[in-house]
């Protein structure tokens, strides 16, 4: 395999696209609850994107189920994917999409602390410390912005969120950890999908959601949007850059995909955003890219 490059342009480009897409997904779940619950709408994200994936998989003759010794750290990663999108889905339900996508994206910070707990060589910097404490910050103030609303309305699906962030950042610390390190991308993200394309529709019947109620154009959309272009292409296009590109310098753009998906729900959704949260967001993702930045 050769080097990994520094960034360019195309580098540059589709990382931007890609944290718009991510950014856009919260609003994507809310604008289908109409016609789809929230965990139902998981359940046919990972359904769909699994039938992609190992139809990619068989195309680009890219074995998935070969014996190499990972297969209980994939499905322990696939419950923890299961979990962190139980969560998103469940919590978007409580909250607003501009709230959910700040508390899911202290993730990478999050990731940062444990890897430097359980991986040899992961030691932060001081400069990553001061990223971990700005997002804290963050963090603590948008939980004051929740305290401060009418009826503290927001304060469940907030949790949920930073709930998903720790779900998140275990899956990452634990194949980073794990022989999934080693192990192809596609067959990792299959793991993840694949496990939650069984856990979640048991959880939507759990919860005794309404299910699918009604298939408009609307909905459609945002399922074709995130099961589709989401769950399946921008996360084969992410990982195509891992393959390619140095991947710090890559994750220092994560710190977009909150401030556009706080940008999508005001301006699609007419979300409030308050001045408090609005200083928030800009403290995760400040948070964020510090703590992706390395020494030179």
């Amino acid at each position: 395999m050769s080097a990994r490059q520094p960034l360019d342009f195309n580098a540059y480009a589709l990382m931007v696209l890609l944290t718009m897409l991510w950014g856009l997904q919260q609003v994507a779940i809310k604008l289908a609850a109409h016609g789809v619950s929230p965990v139902m709408q998981g359940a046919i994200r990972s359904i769909v994107a699994t039938a992609l994936l190992v139809g990619w998989a068989r195309w680009r003759g890219i074995a998935l189920a070969q014996r190499d010794g990972t297969l209980a750290a994939g499905l322990a990663a696939g419950a923890l994917f299961a979990g962190e999108f139980f969560f998103i889905y469940f919590g978007l339900g409580h909250t607003a999409a501009s709230r959910m996508v700040v508390f899911i994206y202290l993730a990478p910070v999050l990731t940062a602390l444990g890897l430097a707990w359980f991986v040899p060589g992961e030691r932060l910097t001081a400069v990553q410390w001061a990223g971990v404490l700005l997002a804290f910050a963050g963090l603590a103030t948008a939980f004051a912005d929740g305290f401060s609303a009418p009826g503290r309305a927001t304060l469940l699906g907030d949790a949920c969120g930073v709930i998903a962030a720790a779900l998140w950042a275990a899956t990452t610390v634990l194949i980073r950890s794990t022989k999934l390190a080693q192990a192809a991308a596609t067959k990792t993200l299959f793991y993840q999908l694949a496990v939650s394309a069984l856990l979640l529709p048991f959880a939507s019947v759990a919860l005794r959601e309404s299910g699918i109620v009604v298939l408009d154009g609307i909905t459609l959309a945002s399922l074709v949007f995130q099961s589709v272009i989401v769950a399946f292409a921008s996360y084969l296009a992410w990982f195509w850059l891992l393959t390619r590109y140095l991947a710090a310098r890559l994750a220092v753009f994560s710190f977009l995909a909150p401030l556009f998906g706080v940008a999508f729900g005001v301006l699609i959704l007419g979300e409030r955003l308050s001045s408090s949260f609005a200083i928030a967001a800009l403290l995760v993702g400040a948070g964020i890219a510090l703590v992706n930045l390395r020494r030179a």
